[in-house]
């Protein structure tokens, strides 16, 4: 991430404060691939200057989480598994895709989505599978909830607690630069192999579907 980029998400979240912040955490939280990595940092930096905060921050980036992913866990539950069937090989999904999920499901329940939103990247796409899976609502909506919060508090301390050196340790700019590219690098790595392994596993459209 360019320090022009930073300097303008940071502006952001100065500007529009903890609307800001809800937006771009329910943005990612509706499968678009904004990192939290990326926002929660900079949100405590820019707006955490007590335990109070970091609390608030959290919080209100959990609602805004579970707020953006009610529509791709619609989209999941309205649709279900002939929808993805039937369209799948424009999201390059496979039936070992869906035959995965309803395992995982079936076998780990609420605890798949409490897990999934502590982990990066996961936790951006996980409502999806879980529409699908037909996962009890109520049960989704407290399970990100409670999943989402640890994570959100933990990235919004370290950009309270490391914040400070942005202006005064060059050091510490160029290591969090560093981080933050490392970050978009990844994702672009993982979905560069997610295209090129499910390629030719694809759902097709009119594809006979397995019984």
């Amino acid at each position: 991430m360019s320090a022009k980029l930073i300097l303008l998400l940071v502006a952001f979240i100065h500007s529009t404060g903890y609307t800001g912040v809800a937006l771009l955490m329910a943005i990612q939280s509706a499968c678009i691939p904004i990192p939290s990595e990326v926002i929660m940092p900079f949100a405590g930096y820019a707006l955490a200057h007590s335990w109070i905060d970091l609390v608030l921050l959290a919080t209100v980036a959990s609602l805004a989480s579970n707020i953006g992913s009610i529509p791709a866990y619609w989209v999941g539950a309205r649709g279900g598994r002939p929808m993805v069937e039937r369209y799948g090989s424009y999201l390059l999904l496979s039936r070992r895709d869906l035959a995965l999920v309803d395992r995982f499901f079936t076998r780990y329940g609420s605890i798949t989505v409490l897990i999934g939103r502590m982990l990066p990247i996961v936790r951006t796409f996980i409502a999806f599978p879980a529409g699908v899976a037909k996962m009890n609502q109520i049960r989704f909506h407290i399970y990100t909830f409670i999943g989402s919060w640890p994570w959100c508090f933990a990235l919004a301390y370290i950009g309270m607690r490391l914040g400070a050196s942005w202006d005064t340790n060059p050091k510490f700019k160029h290591v969090f630069e560093r981080f933050h590219l490392g970050v978009e690098v990844v994702i672009v790595a993982l979905f560069a192999l997610f295209v090129a392994s499910h390629w030719k596993n694809r759902i097709r459209v009119g594809e006979p579907t397995a019984s």
